[in-house]
């Protein structure tokens, strides 16, 4: 089982019963669940939730306790881009996937990069929209940094976009959400070159979520995880 399955359980998820919902799905639709091949699959569906929904109760400003000061200086921007996530979309428990970009202005303190990327996964390991999410970070990073300005933009592809409805299989949605100095539309729009510029050289390399805690502000990309055209 997965770290993350393991605080999924810590969390309160119930996996005997999302085997037992499972295993009454497959007699729904039809099926035989204990044939060959499926006989294993609500077991597997339990642990797969308890990574999918860790999130769930756990407070996405805990990771940035271990914010250091910096020592009354008024620090520019720090621009971290290419966080990948993965998330659920709340409407129909479909995935969608994408890259988070994150910036946000030092009051008196600074974070491990790696922490940045892990309120991402938290906040994304639970029944989600891509608007609330981008939302939700973005107020995690004010309030746990006491940030001067934030801004976060994220990119992702919806499951129930590609896969059922208009099946749209090569969009994407991109959303915003600023907070402070970075909701100046000058400020945010220097923030929004840099992620810009970094969109290639992003792509190229890759880091750890959980070996990110490093100084650097442009970190490439991290993995953190895990607007729905089609919701209705």
């Amino acid at each position: 089982m997965s770290r993350d399955a393991h605080r999924g359980e810590e969390a309160g998820i119930d996996t005997d019963r999302i085997r037992r919902a499972v295993r009454e799905l497959l007699l729904a639709i039809g099926e035989d669940p204990d044939r060959d091949g499926l006989s294993a699959t609500p077991r597997r569906v339990a642990e797969a939730y308890g990574e999918f929904f860790a999130g769930v109760g756990r407070d996405p400003r805990a990771p940035l306790a271990t914010a250091v000061p910096i020592g009354g200086h008024d620090a520019e921007a720090v621009v971290m881009r290419g966080v990948r996530f993965r998330s659920m979309c709340e409407h129909h428990l479909l995935p969608f996937l994408g890259t988070a970009h994150l910036a946000y202005l030092p009051g008196e303190k600074v974070v491990g990069l790696g922490r940045l990327a892990e309120v991402v996964s938290i906040l994304a390991a639970r029944p989600q929209l891509q608007e609330r999410l981008g939302e939700e970070i973005a107020d995690a990073l004010a309030d746990g940094l006491a940030a001067r300005g934030v801004l976060v933009v994220l990119d992702a592809e919806h499951g129930c976009v590609r896969t059922r409805g208009p099946r749209q299989a090569g969009s994407s949605t991109v959303t915003i959400a600023s907070r402070g100095a970075l909701a100046e539309p000058a400020a945010r729009a220097e923030v929004m070159s840099l992620i810009a510029a970094g969109a290639g050289s992003a792509a190229a390399s890759s880091v750890d979520a959980g070996s990110a805690d490093c100084g650097a502000a442009d970190a490439g990309s991290v993995d953190a995880g895990p607007t729905d055209g089609a919701r209705g």
